[in-house]
Parts: C-alpha cells; structure tokens; sequence
C-alpha cells in the first residue's frame, strides 16, 4: 500500500466515522427529547458531551443557513448527505490519481 493509499484510506475511514457519530448524535438525542434516555446519568452526559463536542463543529454551519422544519433539526441530515458528497469526490480523486500512475 503506497502513502497515498493510506491517506486516501484515513480521509476515508474518518469521514465514514464522523458520518457514525451524527447519525447516533441524532438518535440520542431523540431518546433523551422523548424520555427514554435520562441525560442526568453520567454515562449517557458523557457521550452526549463528546458528540456533541465532535459533531457541533460541523452542525453549526449548516444550522446558521438552514432554519429548523417545525420543530425539526435537518442539519445532521444536511451534513450526511455532503459528507457522502465528500467522499464521493475523494474517491474520484484517488481514481484519477491511480489512472495517472501517481498512486500505485
């Protein structure tokens, strides 16, 4: 595997988890709205802190634009559906790279 490979493969692999931990972002979030899921129990506050650390970096420019539907937050949406977008033209990049012999 040539450098270049790794790295498209790191962009790849990092892109896929970040699009993780929006999806499971979101469903704890609406465990936490609906009940199910009680916020004030360390472990659930830890890791609804840490996603929201991670993903509120990506989230909150895409809020600024796109208001909220109802009562209803697209963003994480948004942001999946250009992150796929993002790995799309990634891949398309390494393609064209390994058909030009740069990576190998």
């Amino acid at each position: 595997m040539s450098m270049v490979s790794a790295i498209f493969f790191l962009l790849h692999t990092v892109v896929q988890l970040l699009i993780y931990a929006i999806i499971i972002a979101a469903v704890l979030s609406m465990l936490i709205s609906f009940g199910v899921v009680d916020r004030r129990n360390q472990f659930v506050y830890s890791v609804m802190d840490f996603l929201t650390r991670l993903t509120d970096p990506i989230l909150n420019p895409i809020r600024r634009f796109i208001p909220y539907i109802g009562n209803v937050d697209i963003s994480p949406l948004v942001a999946i559906l250009l992150l796929e977008a993002l790995q799309m033209v990634l891949a398309d990049i390494y393609a064209h790279m390994i058909m030009a012999g740069i990576a190998i």
